[in-house]
């Protein structure tokens, strides 16, 4: 590289804006779903005067829901600090709500509305944020799947070690995609998942293609060729380490309620993660 491209290190810099803009788009998605679902979120996190969310639940739930207004306020002061507490931990945390209430007289009121439309507002809200999140991880594996695809399309004499260790590369990336997306909750004949598995799987394959179309033409040497892969390459670093830190490892090993507490467990967990990590970057010695 020369000129100005020899004179900074502008990966680890556009890695940086990569990184600083998901920033971005998580929190005005996370804004949009506030404003979407009629919430808002104050300082505190909707607690009031210092009091624990199992003190507000509890005030809320010892109290009869006589009247709408009765109904808004217990809404409020039990969920809506669950519910934008639910984007850090990555699940909907809902409280135990009541399925039927009793008004001042004993008679039941038609809560079970209510509750419906609560539930739904939560589910709604659960899939918004997971599947947000698994955006951000698909776009980032498919530009390295591209570049990984041109790079195999256009190898020469190292094609022979270029291409088992991309397959295993991929193959490990897909499994992760493939468990994250499990856990999103699509509606049943949904074609999303379907797209977005195609998505991935037919990316690397595509680059493969236009890379062998190229290959007569294509200088992967070249100043140009560098420093276009060098850019795509450090927007999908920036993108990758962003939601392995935050959607990955902070919310599935730090604020995830549904952890088990089980420390065998939890340390085989850990083991598991960090010899992942370690294998994934020996593999990018040859890749």
């Amino acid at each position: 590289m020369t000129g100005g491209w020899a004179e900074y290190a502008w990966p680890p810099a556009i890695a940086l804006v990569s990184i600083m803009l998901i920033f971005l788009v998580d929190v005005i998605a996370e804004r949009y779903a506030e404003a979407k679902f009629g919430a808002t979120h104050g300082h505190g996190g909707g607690l009031e005067n210092g009091r624990t969310e199992a003190e507000v639940a509890g005030e809320a739930t010892s109290s009869k829901v006589t009247s709408m207004a009765g109904f808004c306020k217990y809404f409020f002061s039990t969920y809506v600090f669950s519910l934008f507490r639910s984007r850090a931990n990555g699940y909907m945390y809902v409280a135990q709500e009541p399925k039927e209430v009793s008004n001042e007289n004993g008679k039941s009121d038609a809560s079970g509305e209510y509750v419906g439309d609560v539930e739904s507002v939560y589910n709604r809200r659960e899939f918004y944020s997971q599947f947000s999140a698994f955006l951000i991880l698909e776009f980032g594996v498919i530009f390295h799947s591209v570049i990984i695809g041109l790079a195999l399309g256009v190898a020469g004499e190292e094609f022979n070690t270029l291409f088992p260790v991309l397959v295993f590369h991929q193959g490990f990336e897909g499994l992760g995609i493939g468990a994250r997306m499990s856990a999103i909750p699509f509606k049943t004949g949904s074609w999303l998942p379907w797209f977005l598995c195609l998505a991935y799987g037919l990316s690397t394959p595509i680059a493969i293609a236009i890379g062998l179309g190229l290959r007569g033409s294509y200088n992967p040497g070249s100043f140009t060729a560098n420093v276009v892969s060098g850019i795509l390459d450090s927007l999908s670093a920036g993108i990758l380490i962003y939601t392995g830190l935050v959607e990955l490892l902070a919310r599935d090993f730090l604020f995830d309620p549904k952890r088990t507490r089980d420390s065998r467990k939890l340390a085989f967990m850990l083991t598991c993660t960090i010899l992942g990590a370690g294998l994934m970057a020996l593999l990018g010695k040859w890749a």
